[in-house]
């Protein structure tokens, strides 16, 4: 009997999918390594390496080489300049841009900005360009089924605040292989208070992320506390803003403000099924 049952157990065991930890390998972190100290970052994009932990943050979520990633509305590009000549070589680094056909000025302007700073580094001439913009429903930044990660940096609560977070998750789904990952950062909410459905001071609850990826179909891989910042009280006037980088409060108490440093943030990585 002990016999049976144990071989039914494992059995069962064997058909339960557990997700995988990707795993960075040493190639890919000498590249990186080399990528952070480049010349084409700004000195102020390298001060805020401190904040954001980029190399622990990238190994965590296991970037490689030799992948296809995407990287949801990059901004500036503080990410591109980082993972762009990592990827160049073996893999594929997307940019998935709000939609260039958009009327507004400040969209046509930060794309335009994007693409001048493409153009000004040999080292991310390979970037391509994608659109994720709900608003022109537009969603496919990739073929279906040709990525291998996603990864996306303090956008959750953007989302939120247009109510298309469900179409923005549905759309990683679709995008990734099956495998796939998608690694995610966001300013972390505390769980005293109901989540605000609208994100309005830039903070989000891990288990309304969690919920918000599940719903896609994802599974939760795991979760760091790498971009961890116990010193977030998270009650500011003007929300995440007042803190650094930004501080929409101007002058108003920028010692206090610069002494707790940016946001307190959560790091996780979910999984696509492979099946």
């Amino acid at each position: 009997m002990k016999n049976r049952f144990g071989l039914a157990a494992f059995a069962v065991a064997a058909l339960i999918a557990v997700p995988a930890v990707a795993q960075m390998d040493a190639g890919t972190e000498a590249k990186l390594k080399t990528a952070l100290a480049s010349p084409i970052r700004s000195d102020a994009n390298k001060a805020r390496d401190a904040a954001r932990h980029p190399l622990e943050t990238l190994k965590f979520f296991g970037v490689k080489d030799n992948m296809t990633v995407v990287e949801i509305w990059p901004s500036g590009g503080w990410y591109t300049e980082v993972l762009a000549p990592v990827l160049k070589d073996k893999g594929k680094y997307i940019a998935a841009h709000w939609d260039p056909e958009a009327k507004s000025e400040f969209i046509q302007k930060a794309i335009a900005g994007y693409k001048a700073m493409l153009a000004k580094h040999p080292e991310l001439s390979k970037v391509e360009m994608g659109v994720v913009y709900p608003a022109s429903d537009k969603m496919s930044p990739a073929p279906a089924g040709t990525v291998d990660m996603i990864l996306t940096f303090r956008n959750i609560h953007n989302w939120m605040a247009q109510d298309v977070q469900d179409k923005m998750f549905k759309s990683f789904y679709d995008t990734l292989k099956p495998g796939g990952y998608l690694g995610v950062v966001e300013h972390r909410a505390n769980t005293d208070k109901p989540q605000d459905p609208k994100a309005v001071s830039g903070y989000v609850r891990e288990d309304a992320a969690i919920a918000m990826a599940e719903k896609a179909g994802f599974k939760m891989v795991s979760k760091s506390e790498v971009n961890a910042n116990p010193k977030d009280t998270k009650d500011y006037p003007k929300g995440v803003w007042t803190l650094p980088p930004t501080y929409r409060e101007g002058e108003t108490e920028k010692a206090r403000y610069t002494a707790i440093g940016e946001s307190d943030r959560f790091t996780h990585l979910f999984q696509k099924p492979a099946g």
